[in-house]
């Protein structure tokens, strides 16, 4: 244990390298510290926030799996128009919302045609026309008998919680042998799916509700790659000339 004027940039430091092995953890530790020390010079309890000067590890991971349209497909075949996880599927999957903002979307959001909300995480509004697949969805739902207005309700006829939406996901996932797929990939899979698609990233941050265009670029980096190996790789080709030239007889 430590008094807080005691903890030093060494001492973070220290706490940092003992996470290494884990690097997630080591870089959580850091944003603790940062916050904990935010609160102190606010409320004068220190001077400097020690954990500023010390650098995040490098985490090498691409984040939880982004659904292929081939496993999107499966999904939406196992649990067809009308259930609630295909409702869960298309509204996450057309609006690129969160589990967060899943849970708590209805149809107070929809007017005339066009979605509308505010995102929880960083509570930007989004605006957005309401997909024809969304609204079919949306439309063969069962409409709750008490009358709560949100799209997504469980079998006692209440609201999903964030975390219950979540699990109930995992749930739906794990019976049809998608284990590997989660809620956090749907978003991602719409990203992707928008860029490849042609999407611009100034589009992508309207849609997914990003400030910056650093992770939109991410996005259309890739579609961009793929665009153009297909282009590059239609032109190796060889002319006939070039290949009689290189026939030599047994």
């Amino acid at each position: 244990e430590h008094r807080i004027v005691d903890i030093t940039e060494d001492v973070v430091r220290a706490g940092r390298d003992r996470r290494a092995e884990t690097p997630a953890s080591a870089n959580s530790f850091l944003k603790a510290m940062s916050h904990l020390f935010a609160f102190a010079i606010e409320y004068r309890y220190a001077k400097k926030n020690p954990a500023a000067a010390v650098t995040r590890l490098s985490v090498k991971s691409e984040g939880h799996h982004t659904w292929t349209e081939v496993e999107i497909n499966r999904f939406l075949a196992a649990y067809p128009l009308g259930t609630t996880a295909h409702l869960c599927m298309a509204l996450m999957l057309y609006t690129g919302v969160r589990v967060s903002d899943a849970a708590q979307m209805g149809r107070q959001h929809v007017t005339d045609g066009w979605l509308s909300f505010r995102a929880k995480k960083n509570r930007v509004v989004v605006d957005m026309p309401l997909a024809p697949e969304l609204k079919r969805a949306i439309d063969a739902a069962r409409p709750s008998a008490k009358g709560h207005l949100h799209f997504l309700v469980n079998e006692w006829d209440k609201p999903f919680s964030v975390k219950g939406l979540g699990q109930r996901m995992r749930k739906w996932c794990d019976a049809i042998g998608l284990n590997h797929c989660s809620s956090h990939g749907i978003r991602k899979a719409g990203a992707t799916i928008a860029a490849d698609n042609g999407a611009s990233e100034h589009e992508l941050m309207a849609t997914f509700g990003w400030e910056s265009p650093k992770q939109a670029a991410l996005y259309t980096r890739k579609a961009n790659r793929r665009r153009l190996a297909s282009a590059g790789a239609s032109k190796i080709t060889l002319t006939q000339a070039e290949t009689e030239n290189k026939i030599v007889p047994p």
